[in-house]
């Protein structure tokens, strides 16, 4: 593979302290990197080196000599009074760039809706970036770094810059640098990752989930170091290995080494337990939207919404940016009325909300952090350990000295801390989680959910991470057309809902119509022929769950020693999880056939 960049022996230091010490490092045609690391470890300082907007204080940075390097920063650099059209293609004709497939592509997946000639300083913060992304895109680079790229973008936004990025290249050619928190865009684009901790950028084999593998071999040779870490990144490795398994198909790692590194992990969640807490915590009644809809100025928002909050539930809420997400938490939380239909809340609901605003710390902006924590409870309850508020702060990736720091002084991820661990300390037995990866690192957000996997009560989750998404709920709903919908099939559903609205019609011209008995006949054969396979999908899930649970009290009496034995066994019972779970996955699209 030809070089790109690199860095050699690099040093930077600011007044405060050494981001890196000696840090060598190479960018090849072919590579596609991914950056994590904690908040403030040097990932966007890294990239404004080897892009040379940032001079080293010792060592040098190499490039290739006819290298064209394009940067997404995460402030753009846009005329504020240049148009839309102009930002993207500035002053290129028309007809070249209209004629250019790649080009409409960028356009298409980024800006469609845009007006071409609105003035970029009219237009939103999200808007903004998706302005910055395409400017960036419809240009020739060999190499691209991208800080932040999936930020203000939601769910198909991020779907199609993945499949953008993975064949912008031939194989072999072309380098990619990409500092995110999303750990699904990590696992789709990057073949390989460095974590950038400590003053070192330490390099990785594959996307987020093969990083995880390895981070947990490496803490494990070095058990003295960061044993709490260790112990959570084991958890993150068991949800990895025991879900889809496309999750873990094209890191190039040990199975085996893996299987053996969780093998003594509990599953994430004993659901049956919470569920139990719950219900004590919650009483019956959460909260039932019933009918409801909200309008804004005569515009529809939300209507016909159908939905009873169970206790212990753990749902997400999926849509385009202003399709109502947030108007759906209002309703939930009362601070929106319905101006259709009515919601009835349970009278021991605590409702605990985790905004993007940061609204309960301003009350709060002029006080010290360890003030703050002086006044709330004393212990939290997490896997069944007593934490001090401190302790628990710290677990979320605060460090200690930021303890004298006042609130209004922390940075954005320091006061997404602060505002979890605030909300968590007010015991609320209904949590609403309003897009909680912004301003985290990945760090934070395996911590995150490491918490909510042992928090005993209902979460409502609107985000466009689909890994957090996946890992900390059980089902998820989309709102399209002011509706709420119930997605059995999950985020793959959602994607393949967004594709067939935008779709163009597959015939042109009048459809044809069957008569009116026909079709009433057609779909009362299809309704009886998913009745009978629902039948049938739940007489075989009972004979499943009777087979696991002999294959699990098989295993507990037998012979420990047998490694071949214990080994049969054990594959015996991931196959039947497997079906189970493919099972289970049918009764619910059947479950929604047959309503």
């Amino acid at each position: 593979m030809s070089h790109l960049l690199g860095a050699e022996s690099l040093r930077l230091e600011y007044p405060t302290r050494v981001v890196f010490e000696s840090v060598s490092l190479g960018v090849n045609q072919g590579d596609r990197i991914g950056l994590v690391g904690r908040n403030g470890e040097g990932k966007s300082s890294l990239l404004g080196l080897l892009y040379g907007q940032i001079e080293p204080d010792a060592g040098r940075v190499t490039r290739r000599g006819d290298l064209r390097m394009g940067l997404l920063a995460q402030t753009d650099q846009l005329d504020p009074a240049a148009g839309v059209g102009w930002s993207i293609v500035a002053d290129r004709p028309h007809h070249e760039w209209a004629g250019d497939p790649k080009i409409r592509d960028v356009i298409a997946g980024l800006v469609p809706d845009l007006d071409w000639d609105q003035p970029v300083g009219q237009l939103s913060g999200g808007q903004r970036h998706r302005v910055a992304l395409a400017s960036l895109l419809v240009g020739q680079w060999d190499v691209i770094a991208l800080d932040e790229p999936t930020n203000h973008l939601d769910i198909q936004g991020i779907t199609w810059l993945a499949g953008h990025l993975r064949a912008r290249w031939p194989k072999n050619s072309g380098g990619l640098l990409v500092v995110t928190h999303d750990r699904w865009f990590l696992d789709e684009v990057a073949t390989a990752t460095w974590e950038v901790h400590d003053r070192v950028v330490e390099p990785f084999e594959g996307g987020y989930a093969a990083y995880v593998l390895q981070r947990v071999e490496r803490d494990r040779q070095a058990a003295a170091i960061e044993a709490k870490r260790q112990n959570l990144m084991r958890k993150e490795l068991a949800w990895l290995r025991r879900g889809p398994p496309a999750r873990t198909s094209k890191p190039k790692f040990r199975i085996e080494a893996a299987n053996q590194l969780i093998e003594d992990v509990p599953p994430l969640r004993d659901r049956i337990k919470l569920n139990r807490l719950a219900v004590a915590r919650l009483g019956k009644d959460v909260v039932d939207l019933l009918d409801a809809g909200v309008s804004f100025d005569g515009r529809e928002v939300l209507r016909d919404v159908e939905w009873r909050l169970a206790p212990g539930e753990r749902s997400a809420v999926l849509g385009a940016n202003g399709v109502g997400k947030s108007t759906l938490l209002g309703l939930i939380a009362g601070t929106v009325e319905p101006t259709a239909g009515r919601v009835k809340r349970g009278k021991t609901v605590k409702l605990g909300l985790l905004d993007q605003q940061f609204r309960e710390l301003e009350d709060i902006a002029d006080d010290l952090v360890r003030e703050v924590l002086a006044r709330t409870k004393t212990s939290y309850v997490v896997d069944g350990k007593e934490l001090t508020p401190a302790q628990l702060l710290e677990r979320l990736g605060f460090a200690r000295e930021h303890l004298s720091a006042r609130v209004g002084e922390l940075s954005g991820g320091q006061k997404r801390r602060l505002q979890l661990l605030l909300v968590l300390l007010s015991e609320p037995n209904l949590m609403m989680l309003d897009e909680p990866s912004n301003d985290v690192d990945t760090d934070m957000l395996a911590a995150m959910e490491d918490l909510f996997d042992s928090w005993p009560g209902t979460l409502i989750v609107v985000s466009h991470d689909r890994y957090l998404v996946e890992r900390i709920t059980d089902q998820q709903y989309a709102i399209v057309d002011g509706r709420l919908r119930h997605l059995p099939g999950g985020m793959d559903e959602y994607l393949r809902l967004c594709q067939t609205a935008t779709a163009p019609p597959a015939v042109v011209g009048p459809p044809t119509v069957p008569p009116p008995n026909a079709a009433r006949r057609a779909a009362g054969a299809v309704e009886r022929t998913a009745r009978k396979e629902l039948s049938a999908t739940e007489r075989k899930l009972e004979r499943l769950s009777e087979r696991m649970a002999q294959l699990q009290a098989r295993m507990a009496a037998h012979d420990q020693s047998d490694y071949e034995g214990v080994g049969r066994l054990n594959d015996e019972l991931r196959q039947a999880e497997a079906e189970a779970t493919a099972l289970e996955e049918r009764w619910f699209e059947l479950s929604e056939l047959v309503g």
